[in-house]
């Protein structure tokens, strides 16, 4: 009889051990499950960075529009001479000018949502060989008409009008939109104000093939010739995109597209002066020109920067 006593109060006391050893053990419940931040966004804060790429204008030229100032209006050779420069200046020439850029960018970035950045950049660019120049000629007929005892039927006006425009710096202020399509690869959308330096120049010669005859006789406007040119700082529009590549912390490279129209350039040039002498002692005609040239085109370039991250928030090392 103790004996079993015994040997179920030692079956209880050991029942009882086990339990209270089993309630001092850690429960899974209780330990927290680590979750890791987010990586910081490392995109925002400010950077400079160079560029160098190409550039190239489109289509566009200088446009040479003439018209009659005056001239002896009692005496038709004068005015023949005159309506034949008028016709023989007037035209367009298209000059497609390529060119070497290269300069500097800074700009500050905003990364949100962890794929958006949004930001803003300022560049300016050098520009090496972007002179476009043309040179045209052409011969008209001097009238409708012979007219006896004042010019020929065969006599011409041949006209040489010559352009060249000149793109010597070329900047751009500009917003930026983009999403990372990886965390270290942006692609973005951009546009803004675009400004440079400019300069066009036009010439007109012209010359009466028939007084170069040895004979005799009448010559209306032997020759003539004028020109001008103008320098100014242009402001304009541009716009493009282009991918951004962060391949170490601080440091990314891009290629970028910019079409840009800085608008048109217009100036007068003097007064083209035909000069005849026939049968009265001298006549004169003035035609005057006025040429307008466009600037606009395309860049492509590449370039690198170099990001501060001054306005992005230090990692987070998590303690154990």
């Amino acid at each position: 009889m103790k004996k079993a006593l015994f040997s179920a109060t030692a079956i209880a006391l050991a029942l009882t051990a086990g339990s209270t050893f089993a309630a001092d053990l850690p429960s899974r419940k209780e330990a927290p499950i680590y979750v890791p931040p987010p990586p910081p966004p490392m995109w925002t804060g400010f950077y400079v960075g160079l560029n160098a790429g190409g550039a190239w204008s489109d289509s566009s030229g200088t446009t040479l529009a003439s018209g009659p100032l005056g001239g002896d209006p009692g005496w038709l050779p004068a005015w023949v001479g005159t309506i034949s420069a008028v016709g023989a200046s007037t035209g367009a020439q298209t000059t497609n000018a390529g060119a070497f850029i290269g300069g500097g960018q800074a700009g500050y970035n905003f990364q949100f949502q962890q794929n958006f950045v949004v930001g803003l950049e300022a560049d300016i660019q050098g520009v090496a060989g972007g002179n476009g120049s043309l040179s045209s000629a052409n011969i008209a007929p001097l009238g409708p008409a012979p007219v006896p005892g004042y010019y020929s039927a065969g006599e011409t006006m041949a006209t040489t009008l010559s352009t060249q425009k000149q793109l010597d710096y070329f900047g751009t202020v500009r917003g930026r939109v983009g999403y990372l399509a990886l965390p270290t690869l942006l692609i973005y959308g951009t546009g803004g104000l675009a400004y440079g330096g400019v300069s066009s120049s036009a010439s007109i010669f012209q010359a009466n093939n028939d007084c170069s005859s040895p004979l005799p006789g009448p010559c209306l406007a032997p020759a003539a010739s004028t020109g001008g040119s103008r320098s100014s700082t242009q402001v304009g529009w541009t716009a493009g995109g282009g991918i951004e590549w962060m391949f170490l912390p601080n440091w990314s490279a891009k290629l970028e597209y910019l079409y840009y129209d800085l608008g048109s350039l217009t100036y007068t040039l003097p007064p083209l002066v035909s000069i005849g002498v026939s049968f009265r002692p001298v006549t004169a005609a003035l035609v005057a020109t006025q040429a307008s040239t466009r600037f606009a085109g395309n860049i492509v370039r590449a370039g690198v920067n170099y990001h501060f991250n001054w306005g992005a928030p230090a990692p987070v090392v998590a303690n154990y």
